[in-house]
């Protein structure tokens, strides 16, 4: 998700233009400026990927305000609107690196193509980065990598908390402060693993998944840190599973369609009071014979998949929410927060208040 700032001096044009980004997919609109003084003033205390510029605005123009980012947040990409008469200053706003100007009147497909190649121009050049952080640190990342394997051949899912954690730490320390590429850093990463699997003719194709509810439309200086670790952790995460889940299929360990009726109904009632028996009528199995079969293919108990769903959710609303460890505990299914703490612990190898104070922030 890129966040984008709109700058023109006209309500009516930076209604428009919101009201038209906030339909395309992959970007929001974090913030709606008059002029490029308000919008240096904003991003003084905001977060934005890109920013969508008039050039003619009183106080500060636009040419003003794209050297401006250009030497501040230099991660930007700018995108110029301009009109028929403004076409030498829109020239210069190239010359500038504006990755694309959009004449006024707006056409709504030119603008999601300049929209577009702005996210795209962003995505490659911090690929780029990430691949080139990855070919420099190769020396370093191997016995990470050699766990990574391990973990995913042995389908030993007790190891995964404390293997993303630590590789969370590893990239974190090579970006020297550039979080927004840990997103990017991550899923370079799980494409070297990917890379390492096929060695062992396990083949996994894995597609970046969504960050919901991980942050604000506006997203200030503050949280971006805690912001794109907790995507990264998300990336992690999720590839591990899938790695894992195919592991298991190369090892005919599983049958879909039982284990994942019973691993669907955790995730939808992990808070709840239910047991073995429940369980077992849902996909009309015996209680030992389910038992039996989710662990042969899930390669855990029943129980204690379920844990590692709370656990996942606990850890969400610790790193999202000001709730206290006690209230995350009752959200998740603990009535006892001392309980709920000590199982934590044991999952992600830290107790809540120390995770949230490793992860929640500067």
């Amino acid at each position: 998700m890129n966040r984008l700032i709109i700058v023109d001096d006209e309500d009516l044009i930076r209604e428009s233009l919101s009201i038209q980004v906030s339909e395309m997919e992959g970007v929001t609109v974090s913030g709606s400026l008059p002029n490029g003084r308000k919008a240096l003033d904003w991003l003084k205390e905001h977060y934005a990927d890109i920013c969508m510029t008039d050039v003619r605005m009183p106080l500060v123009d636009g040419l003003q305000l794209m050297k401006e980012i250009n030497q501040l947040y230099p991660w930007m990409i700018c995108i110029v609107i301009s009109s028929y008469d403004d076409f030498q200053y829109a020239k210069k706003s190239i010359e500038l690196g504006a990755v694309d100007y959009v004449l006024k009147p707006t056409d709504s497909t030119l603008l999601q193509e300049a929209v577009h190649k702005a996210s795209a121009r962003i995505r490659t050049g911090r690929r780029n980065e990430a691949n080139q952080l990855l070919l420099h640190k190769l020396p370093v990342y191997k016995p990470m990598l050699d766990s990574w394997l391990e973990m995913v051949l042995s389908v030993y899912l007790h190891g995964q908390p404390l293997i993303i954690v630590d590789t969370l730490a590893m990239l974190e320390s090579w970006v020297d402060g550039r979080y927004e590429i840990l997103n990017e850093l991550s899923m370079a990463w799980t494409s070297l693993v990917i890379e390492e699997l096929k060695k062992q003719d396990i083949h996994v194709k894995y597609e970046e998944g969504e960050d919901v509810e991980l942050g604000e439309h506006n997203l200030k200086h503050s949280e971006v840190r805690q912001y794109f670790r907790l995507c990264a952790v998300r990336r992690l995460e999720q590839a591990a599973n899938i790695l894992m889940d195919r592991a298991r299929k190369a090892k005919n360990l599983q049958k879909e369609s039982v284990v994942d009726q019973v691993k669907r109904y955790i995730e939808e009632h992990y808070a709840e009071n239910w047991g073995l028996q429940e369980l077992a009528d849902h996909v009309a199995m015996s209680r030992s014979y389910l038992a039996k079969l989710f662990k042969e293919q899930a390669g855990m108990t029943i129980w204690t998949y379920c844990v590692n769903v709370r656990m996942r959710k606990a850890r969400d609303l610790l790193l999202t929410s000001s709730l206290k460890s006690y209230e995350i505990a009752l959200q998740v299914g603990y009535e006892n927060s001392i309980h709920f703490s000590r199982i934590f612990k044991q999952y992600h190898g830290l107790n809540p208040m120390e995770y949230k104070e490793r992860f929640g922030g500067e």
